[in-house]
């Protein structure tokens, strides 16, 4: 971001110089010309200096300062110059104060400023030719606080702009980072609770049946490919995601796992259908891992209005037990869609419903 009107003072300065410069040539008014242009070029220098160092904001006590030297600057330049072509810059001294300062102290310069004008022009209430002068410097006064009001106005929305989008970044970031914890557990997570009850299986029944702990095995290295797979998928854009293919991949091999789909998932969001895929995902998961279900159910239905899905188990239920991170994930995933979760917990079971409205085009 760069400083605002910064070319103002610069730009005055110089035609103020071929201004006073002509006069001096032509004779109106008797000028030291070196001093005249020497001093005019240390200001341009002044200015640049200032705004190199700071291309933003002056901190106060240097602008404080510099103020004072361009005050000083221009008073000298007064005494060396003939025309009285540098009243003009005397509208620079409330314009850059207003930058640092503000409106209150710009306001109060300006009026200082007027003030020492009239009081080094006498007898100006007797000519006509001084009274428009006053009132050509009373305007530019006007016009140079009302530029410099604008350019601050313009400066700090484009500072509110920036820390917006700075906001609006970091909470991006942090979206997406609670997205890829809840991609990374509901997709670790499920597999490697399968895993760990195929390993099971496979211990427990290594010695009396050797052909199923091998299956066991098998199964629980096509899981640990599954889970590979998924984190990969993850990675990847969601477009290419199809919920009933997901499903039906979701649930192989599990026996005890049975999934029912009607309706067409047409009309829903991308966003909304990952959603229940991953609702289905932990549903599964806690069914197993901690209900210690032999049936669980999964059913999704799609229609025109809404996307349902329930999965239902006959295992213990949750009892007192407080919601873990996947079901909090989930509750965010499904909010983020315009959903709802419902969960009914029993001694003898537990069913999750998840409901998502259907996305609606103009």
């Amino acid at each position: 971001m760069s400083r605002p009107a910064y070319w103002v003072s610069p730009l005055l300065c110089v035609a103020v110089l071929v201004a006073g410069v002509y006069a001096a040539v032509s004779g109106l008014g008797t000028t030291t010309l070196p001093l005249f242009v020497g001093g005019l070029v240390v200001l341009v220098v002044v200015d640049l200096a200032e705004f190199r160092r700071y291309p933003v904001r002056t901190p106060k006590p240097v602008a404080a300062a510099l103020l004072a030297v361009r005050a000083a600057l221009y008073a000298g330049l007064a005494l060396v110059d003939g025309s009285g072509l540098v009243r003009v810059l005397l509208v620079l001294v409330p314009f850059t104060a207003y930058f640092a300062f503000g409106r209150a102290v710009a306001f109060g310069l300006a009026a200082l400023c007027l003030a020492a004008a009239v009081v080094s022009v006498p007898d100006w209430y007797a000519h006509v030719e001084r009274v428009s002068d006053l009132v050509m410097l009373a305007v530019g006064l006007v016009l140079t606080l009302t530029m410099a009001a604008v350019a601050v106005r313009e400066r700090d929305g484009r500072i509110r702009l920036q820390e917006s989008h700075r906001t609006v970044a970091e909470l991006s970031a942090a979206a997406e980072r609670a997205r890829v914890a809840r991609d990374l557990h509901d997709d670790l997570g499920h597999h490697l609770t399968a895993i760990v009850v195929l390993l099971e299986k496979a211990s427990a029944f290594h010695d009396r049946e050797p052909a199923a702990a091998k299956a066991a095995v098998l199964d629980a290295e096509q899981s640990a490919r599954r889970a590979l797979g998924e984190v990969r998928e993850s990675v990847r854009s969601l477009r290419s995601f199809h919920l009933l293919a997901a499903l039906d991949e979701l649930v192989a091999g599990q026996d005890e796992v049975t999934l029912t789909v009607s309706g067409s998932p047409d009309g829903h969001a991308v966003g909304a259908l990952h959603a229940l895929y991953r609702a289905a995902q932990e549903g599964i998961t806690n069914a197993r891992r901690h209900a210690g279900a032999t049936r669980i159910a999964v059913a999704v239905d799609l229609d025109a209005e809404r996307a349902r899905l329930a999965v239902a188990d006959d295992g213990r239920g949750m009892g007192a037990a407080a919601e873990g991170f996947g079901l909090l994930g989930m509750r965010e995933r499904v909010a983020l869609s315009g959903g709802r979760v419902d969960l009914a917990s029993t001694s003898s079971g537990t069913r999750l419903t998840v409901t998502i409205p259907a996305a609606r085009t103009a």
